[in-house]
């Protein structure tokens, strides 16, 4: 309670986007996905891109858009709020797989894959940068870069598609300080240990007090008064602290195990659609998790991107679980072709 406090948080709020809004209404989307045919997310993979790209535009319409930590991300629906960007991502991952799935051997020419591509991408960055969030930008292209490559695109075009992204990155240290900041903290974290540095500084305080094996449930110290965002993107931090290297280690093992076990889905599917997808799915989630860890770690800069499964996020939690069912929709749906494959022979 008194940790939600000081994050300006009331109980009431986190339990209801937390409890109800992410794991309840998460798990039940996760339990319908399962059971729809992930064919037919192909089908309507368009409306559900242009839907996701709307709502987020709405978080810049005042009185809908809702601000924190000077970021416009969410949409403020009362007794709840709504990270739109979530559902793009999931929304652009669902589109692009349908696009990759049609264009097919045209993959590597310019007008059908490079160009939307980037196109995609630009329209996606100048929303998401505007708010800004360059977190979900970061892992939009990760997953994008990862679907084009596993269509067959030429390796010119996935460099020349690199090389922009990292032009605009050189671009954003220059036009935002607050980038700067992070990649000058990043390269030396000692440099501003009360200001830019401060997170990460703190973090690995917090790391390193959990010793081997941790200080024991809840009995974190740094996340009181210590630890910014305690609750989002350090939660890592306050868990290796209070589970140590051996649950860390575990944590670790569980979020590997899960890509591995993505990417062999993808591996097994019955259709470029499904594989494209699931392809995209993993790379963003387990992209993000890694991303976050390795921040905390300071093995890469600070993003802001919270620990999918773990952090406060109602709505990155409810989109995630719901994209895992389809993704486990898939892995059922060769099983059984499999299955009846080997019945016929």
């Amino acid at each position: 309670m008194g940790l939600l406090a000081r994050e300006g948080i009331t109980f009431a709020k986190v339990a209801f986007n937390q409890i109800f809004f992410g794991l309840f209404l998460g798990l039940i989307a996760m339990l319908a996905t399962i059971r729809i045919d992930h064919r037919k997310w192909r089908t309507l993979s368009l409306y559900i891109f242009i839907g996701s790209l709307i709502l987020t535009i709405l978080v810049f319409i005042p009185g809908l858009g809702q601000a924190h930590g000077g970021a416009k991300r969410w949409l403020d629906f009362g007794p709840f709020s709504l990270q739109p960007a979530e559902l793009m991502k999931v929304g652009f991952i669902m589109f692009y797989a349908s696009w990759l799935s049609t264009i097919k051997s045209h993959v590597n020419t310019l007008k059908f894959g490079l160009v939307p591509l980037l196109g995609m991408l630009a329209l996606m960055g100048i929303i998401l940068l505007l708010q800004p969030d360059t977190g979900t930008f970061l892992i939009i292209v990760m997953a994008g870069v990862a679907m084009f490559i596993t269509a067959g695109a030429r390796w010119t075009h996935v460099i020349g598609t690199i090389l922009v992204f990292a032009l605009l990155l050189g671009g954003l240290i220059l036009a935002r300080p607050y980038v700067k900041d992070r990649i000058m903290t990043f390269i030396d974290p000692s440099s501003d240990p009360l200001g830019a540095g401060y997170q990460i500084q703190q973090s690995l305080i917090a790391i390193g007090s959990g010793g081997f094996t941790g200080r024991g449930f809840g009995q974190s110290v740094q996340k009181f008064n210590f630890l910014p965002e305690p609750v989002g993107d350090s939660i890592f931090a306050v868990f290796a602290e209070e589970w140590g290297f051996v649950g860390s280690l575990i944590l670790l093992a569980l979020f590997l195990l899960f890509a591995l076990r993505g990417y062999s889905i993808a591996a097994r599917a019955p259709n470029n659609f499904a594989k494209l997808f699931t392809v995209g799915v993993i790379t963003a989630i387990a992209g993000q998790s890694f991303i976050n860890i390795g921040a905390m770690l300071g093995v890469f800069p600070l993003t802001g991107m919270p620990l999918l499964f773990v952090s406060q996020g109602g709505t990155a939690l409810m989109v995630t679980l719901a994209t895992v069912g389809i993704v486990l929709n898939i892995s059922k749906y060769k099983k059984r072709k499999t299955r009846n494959a080997k019945l016929e022979t």
